[in-house]
């Protein structure tokens, strides 16, 4: 977890957060299109991250380059860390300092074959952008497309660029939707090892096959 002032670390390339791709770049720049303002220019991004690639948990992959935004980008489709890290690349790309953040929570939003695979409803490490914008840190999770959001009547997470954008804890019928457990604090790059070594010990029976996507389940349940 890195605690500091210093806003350098978060405008330069990292490991996964490739800000400095050509098709990361490209695409900061068609998102943003005329917008002046940091803010105006987060807020394209986030809806362009959020809805442009679709969420699937089935896409777990924990390596570099399978986390990596420019692959991410490619595949059109990520799970909330990866999609994250999209979101900061773009935003780094813009020159707006970005960070992940992570969190355990009660996610609601899942499959029967999901949840048989992980024998819980804890995700652990779930992921989400820290952007830099008007002198502090502001929260936006953009996971869940809103085409998934119809499916399961979830409100979809809007974000203005100007407050946090976490889970409701409720969906549109009044039933429990997101609950943030813990959070694990706030990072420069995905700390792979940790979630690696968590993963391994909460989720040792769980494969995320790819041979199906999870919105083709979404599809045979909703």
């Amino acid at each position: 977890m890195i605690e500091t002032t210093d806003l350098a670390p978060f405008l330069t390339p990292s490991a996964t957060i490739d800000s400095d791709h050509a098709a990361v770049r490209r695409f900061a720049e068609e998102s943003t299109g005329n917008a002046a303002s940091p803010e105006a220019k987060a807020k394209r991004l986030y809806y362009a991250v959020r809805d442009g690639i679709r969420y699937d948990p089935y896409a777990i992959d924990l390596s570099v380059e399978g986390l990596r935004a420019s692959v991410t980008l490619s595949s059109r489709r990520g799970w909330c860390v990866s999609k994250a890290v999209l979101l900061a690349a773009g935003c780094r790309a813009a020159g707006i300092p970005a960070r992940l953040g992570f969190a355990d929570v009660r996610n609601h939003l899942s499959t029967a074959r999901m949840r048989a695979q992980m024998q819980t409803d804890l995700f652990y490490w779930h992921g989400y952008t820290a952007l830099y914008l008007d002198d502090r840190w502001i929260k936006a999770t953009p996971a869940f497309n809103i085409e998934l959001c119809d499916r399961f009547r979830l409100r979809p997470l809007e974000f203005n660029g100007r407050d946090d954008a976490i889970y409701h804890p409720f969906d549109l019928e009044g039933n429990r939707h997101m609950e943030y457990v813990a959070y694990r604090g706030e990072f420069q790059d995905v700390p792979l090892e940790k979630i690696r070594d968590t993963f391994l010990q909460e989720y040792a029976q769980a494969e995320f096959l790819n041979e199906r996507t999870f919105e083709e389940d979404v599809a045979r349940e909703t």
